[in-house]
């Protein structure tokens, strides 16, 4: 144990600025990012036709499928294809 109480914590917390508004922003959007990605990700095994899609203009299939094709949200279908 390093000797810090949750009391001593919280106080050395309270100490800190307030974090970026985009952290705040990114945090509260992250659960819908993931849901979309999921979802992409799942269609994408499912229906060979979007797969190719995905694959060959990853923005443009992202947005037919109704999803903000945002650059965290492609990179991550990418990692979770394999598509480097």
């Amino acid at each position: 144990m390093n000797g810090y109480d949750e009391a001593r914590l919280a106080a050395l917390l309270r100490l800190l600025p307030p974090p970026p508004r985009g952290w705040t922003e990114a945090a509260q959007e992250l659960p819908l990012a993931r849901e979309a990605i999921d979802r992409i990700v799942d269609r994408a095994g499912a229906d060979a036709a979007f797969r190719a899609r995905l694959f060959a203009d990853p923005e443009a299939a992202v947005e037919e499928a109704g999803f903000e094709a945002t650059p965290s949200v492609l990179a991550s279908i990418r990692l979770r294809l394999g598509a480097g």
